[in-house]
């Protein structure tokens, strides 16, 4: 797992430049990540990740079943739950509540909808001042551009796979 992207922050403080600006050597980002390790209290971290991942989740089932109850289909209420989630999760990342949340929740605020939503709109909030084009635009998908890639590239190719399959049966 390439660590980089987790400890950008303490690199960006440590070191006063982006991760993608900085070239370290291997015993620089050793220490980098063995001082970000420390002092974790994993036994009071589990539960919070546990109990604020389960809140989102709670929230999710909640606004879905509302809108079932308003007699929207279970695909259509899927759908504006996770829109939902998603908006309120980029909302609060852009009122610099996400973060302060996270910090206490830890872990459990990457709940895959509402921690995908946060990992596209903290980067573009950090590189607004370099520009719309070449801030904003270019750094947007610095953190979830691999997972947009590899679950695009990985999609088509069972897609391939499962076509293949149906022809030959």
């Amino acid at each position: 797992m390439n660590i980089k992207p987790l400890l950008a922050h303490n690199i960006r403080k440590r070191y006063g430049v982006s991760f993608m600006e900085i070239n370290m050597t291997k015993t620089q980002y050793s220490d980098l990540y063995r001082s970000a390790a420390e002092g974790s209290k994993w036994w009071i971290n589990v539960p919070k990740a546990f109990v604020s991942g389960g809140l989102i989740c709670i929230l999710g089932q909640g606004i879905f079943d509302a809108f079932s109850a308003l007699g929207l289909t279970e695909d259509n209420s899927a759908t504006v739950a996770s829109v939902i989630l998603v908006f309120l999760s980029a909302l609060l990342t852009g009122l610099g509540i996400y973060p302060k949340i996270a910090k206490q929740a830890g872990a459990g605020t990457l709940v895959p909808i509402t921690g995908f939503a946060n990992s596209v709109c903290a980067p573009a909030l950090e590189f607004k001042a370099e520009g719309f084009i070449t801030g904003l635009g270019a750094k947007i998908f610095i953190i979830s551009g691999p997972v947009i890639l590899y679950g695009t590239l990985a999609s088509v190719i069972y897609g391939l796979i499962y076509y293949v399959g149906t022809l030959l049966t």
